[in-house]
């Protein structure tokens, strides 16, 4: 299918992001999925460029006879497992999808990545990547029609409630500990960053993506759960609480947003104790439900000790890949 005429792609401008809001938000209503964004926390998000993210140049507006109809972006992560990946997403207005504005946008994001890819001297072999949940069909069908695999699957999973919470002790050692500082929050950001190179997937540890993790709008660290050994970082919970998105879909829910063990304390019961605890903190704040997300094969068992917690699978995502350039 061809676009629409009268279709344009540009740069966007400060004054898009509400758009972009507006958009995201109809498309996740659209799809049946329980996640809104803010106008602070992308324009945050946009806030910080870096050499593998810059907004100026990696998001696109599709835009139609004035109006804001979609928009796209681009970027790239070295992974795990050894790929350098040019992530590519985008959201387009529920009224304007089956145009081939998707199409138009992913073909904006895949040239983009290759100029970009030309520019490194990288020996790493390089891949477009995108994401989609599963009820997300149009994105499904989109990313498999431009011969897109699936590489790896995701759960969203869900606590309903935060009644009967079995808070086990630390082991032997640990203590829980808060931290208050900029310092003690860049030692937080690098263990976990640590933590979860064993993990699939990419994680930028640039100074860049920091400074745009402080400045989350719902950075807090009074909520978070670290578990210290002495001086050192055991392992961690990163707890965040989205007002804003809980205020829209009429909900008390709290994210567990990042829980990680360092490898030395890892296999004795630590994650359990740490999310339990963190369950106990959301509930003081008001919170009646909590989420996280979790690899389907991460290596170090998570996936039982949430459901352990009483956590049970709601969503899955699946992670997509294929070829962006020939290896050389």
């Amino acid at each position: 299918m061809g676009a629409p005429a009268g279709l344009i792609l540009r740069r966007h401008m400060p004054s898009d992001l509400c758009e972009f809001v507006r958009i995201f938000n109809a498309a996740a209503a659209a799809d049946g999925i329980g996640e809104r964004i803010s106008e602070a926390g992308i324009t945050n998000r946009f806030a910080h460029p870096s050499s593998s993210f810059d907004a100026t140049y990696d998001v696109v507006v599709a835009e139609v006879d004035g109006e804001v109809v979609a928009y796209g972006v681009v970027g790239w992560v070295d992974t795990t497992d050894g790929l350098r990946e040019h992530w590519s997403g985008g959201h387009v207005d529920p009224v304007w999808r089956r145009r081939g504005i998707g199409s138009a946008i992913l073909a904006h994001n895949t040239a983009r990545a290759i100029r970009v890819a030309a520019e490194q001297a990288e020996e790493r072999t390089r891949v477009l990547g995108a994401w989609a949940e599963d009820r997300q069909r149009g994105a499904i069908a989109l990313l498999e029609g431009n011969g897109f695999a699936p590489v790896r699957w995701f759960f969203e999973m869900v606590r309903p409630t935060l009644d009967d919470i079995n808070l086990s002790p630390m082991p032997e050692g640990l203590v829980p500990g808060q931290v208050t500082d900029r310092a003690g929050y860049r030692r937080v950001f690098d263990a976990g960053v640590e933590a979860f190179l064993d993990h699939w997937g990419g994680f930028d540890r640039s100074d860049e993506s920091f400074e745009g993790w402080l400045g989350d709008p719902n950075f807090d660290p009074s909520l978070w759960v670290v578990a210290w050994d002495g001086d050192e970082i055991a392992g961690a919970v990163i707890n965040s609480i989205d007002a804003n998105e809980n205020a829209l879909l009429k909900r008390r829910r709290g994210l567990l947003e990042s829980v990680f063990v360092r490898r030395p304390w890892r296999r004795r019961g630590l994650a359990a104790s740490l999310v339990a605890r963190s369950l106990e903190v959301l509930r003081e704040r008001g919170m009646t439900s909590a989420w996280l997300g979790v690899d389907a094969d991460n290596p170090n068992g998570a996936l039982g000790v949430y459901e352990r917690a009483g956590f049970a699978v709601e969503v899955r995502s699946t992670a997509y890949r294929k070829p962006l350039v020939p290896d050389r």
